[in-house]
């Protein structure tokens, strides 16, 4: 299926080394992380371990650090890296002309199994 792809923000907005949250009508928000290289990444905002923000936590090289409990996430694949295990939910996401760009259809469908966090360091109580 060809793409869908929604403008989201310019890339100038996201912090090298740092990551922007896209709030979705339901389920967890996205975050688009930002590399020293200018390499652009989308994954569920949702540590694959406890569900913690990883648009909170420290990007380094391709990956970024859980903030909860450091668990490493691969930011090319979402994967934890090893020793631990489990999966980020990824997103196809692209720069034109200094725009980010996210796939409608999977901000549509992607992780929505999961419930929006509620409470914690990234979130007000309902």
């Amino acid at each position: 299926m060809t793409p869908s792809w929604k403008t989201i923000c310019a890339l100038a907005d996201i912090p090298v080394l740092g990551a922007r949250r896209v709030a979705r009508a339901q389920g967890p928000q996205v975050a688009i992380f930002r590399t020293e290289d200018n390499q652009v990444f989308a994954l569920l905002d949702r540590c694959p371990h406890k569900g913690g923000p990883l648009s909170q936590g420290l990007v380094f090289g391709h990956s970024v650090a859980c903030p909860l409990h450091s668990w490493t996430i691969a930011l090319d694949s979402g994967q934890a890296i090893a020793p631990d295990e489990g999966c980020a939910a990824r997103f196809q996401v692209r720069v034109l002309d200094g725009q980010v760009q996210l796939d409608q259809t999977e901000l549509d469908t992607v992780g929505l199994q999961f419930a929006p966090l509620k409470a914690g360091p990234c979130a007000k109580a309902a």
